[in-house]
């Protein structure tokens, strides 16, 4: 008899979001358990080093303060047809077992678990996963790359520039103001800066530090606009949450240091990941306006094929005028807060489309079609093509 296949929930991994991560897997593999909607759960550790590890999926965050928790079972992962995830066995002669997963649950927030990496190693295993499939993945993090998609489409987005050095300042149409800087890959508000100057602007390009050294964008600050966001879901249909407007430290009454921004502590900092970060759920919004957001949110899905749960963010002014900030593809805590009232969903069900999403929706399906070996007959000695 063969044995039961199970859910793998995948968090931490080599990223500055690590530490949030463990949260999100940590909330997914208890909801999971808990339901029992899924068969078993298994929690798989990405360690900071990048080493895999099987954990109990009823650990504590406190239980990853110094790296794998005990009683941790090393994995080895294989990115081949009919790899995956091995346990090495027990003893002298014990062999390797590989854990059976009907999915995996990706709850890996930016480095290589959201930016496609993980995807296309899964995708190589042939094991299916919820949320972004690898291009997705790939340009949700590439902040350039996707508001070069969103102003093809026609939608408002704010001018955005890559900075390189000797780069002269840019001439924006009635723009007087700061710059905001942003590593060109990554989320989270990790590594941006309010800068004043553009000399001051180039100099922090510049510097290559850990999160900008592939690449610095710039944008102009909006003192007066404020971030809101939605997440959504295609599977089983496509639904939209509640909109939130997401609050800055000082907004919130705490106390921050800036507070010029939606900072990486305003958002996850406040013990629980994303559903701890002050906001205003649901947002405040004329009808009108919502309606406008909802339109460009489903357009931005369309256009990035996303899959699982994401979030869509938007630069909002009192005037009611609006931008297309960015998308993130594996959110926090994977956006369970905002399903809530008029768009109230039990996380457990969330989960389980997910899953049912990656068995049902394969994020990839390669294919051999047409290399038949014509071209290989027809050629000619490799040392001639050199020779051209």
């Amino acid at each position: 008899m063969s044995e039961q296949k199970a859910v793998g929930v995948v968090f931490g991994g080599p990223s500055p979001e690590h530490d949030v991560s463990i949260l999100t897997g940590l909330q997914a593999a208890r909801a999971l358990r808990s339901a029992g909607v899924m068969g078993k759960v298994e929690a798989i550790y990405w360690t900071k080093a990048g080493a895999f590890s099987l954990v109990d999926a009823g650990l504590e965050a406190r239980d990853f303060l110094d790296g794998p928790p005990k009683a941790a079972r090393e994995l080895r992962f294989s990115a081949q047809p009919g790899g995956g995830f091995f346990l090495a066995g027990k003893g002298l002669f014990a062999t390797e077992r590989r854990l059976e997963l009907d999915a995996v649950v990706n709850c890996c927030h930016g480095g290589p678990g959201e930016d496609g990496t993980l995807q296309a190693a899964l995708d190589l295993a042939e094991l299916p996963y919820t949320g972004p499939a690898a291009a997705a993945a790939a340009l949700g993090m590439d902040k350039l790359a996707f508001a070069g998609l969103v102003r093809g489409a026609g939608l408002p987005c704010l001018p955005r520039e890559l900075v390189v050095p000797g780069a002269e300042e840019p001439r924006w149409e009635g723009f007087e103001g700061q710059y905001i800087v942003k590593p060109r890959f990554g989320g989270s508000s990790i590594g941006i800066e309010v800068i004043a100057t553009w000399p001051d602007v180039v100099r922090f390009a510049s510097l290559g530090g850990p999160h900008t050294w592939r690449g610095v964008v710039v944008e102009p600050y909006l003192e007066e606009a404020f971030d809101v966001e939605v997440a959504m879901r295609a599977y089983p249909q496509m639904e939209l949450s509640l909109f939130a407007r997401a609050l800055r430290a000082r907004e919130a009454g705490r106390s921050s240091t800036k507070g010029a921004i939606l900072s990486y502590s305003d958002k996850y900092l406040g013990g629980e990941g994303m559903v701890s970060a002050p906001r205003q759920l649901p947002a405040e919004l004329p009808p009108g306006l919502q309606k406008e957001l909802a339109g460009a949110a489903v357009t931005v899905a369309g256009l990035a094929g996303l899959r699982g749960i994401w979030r869509t963010d938007f630069l909002v002014e009192p005037s009611g005028r609006w931008w297309v900030n960015e998308v993130n593809t594996i959110p926090g805590s994977l956006a369970k807060y905002l399903w809530t009232g008029a768009a109230e969903r039990p996380f457990s069900r969330l989960l389980a489309d997910m899953v049912s999403e990656a068995r049902e929706r394969p994020s990839a399906r390669f294919t051999a079609a047409g290399a038949d070996g014509t071209a290989l007959r027809s050629a000619a000695a490799i040392a001639s093509k050199l020779s051209q």
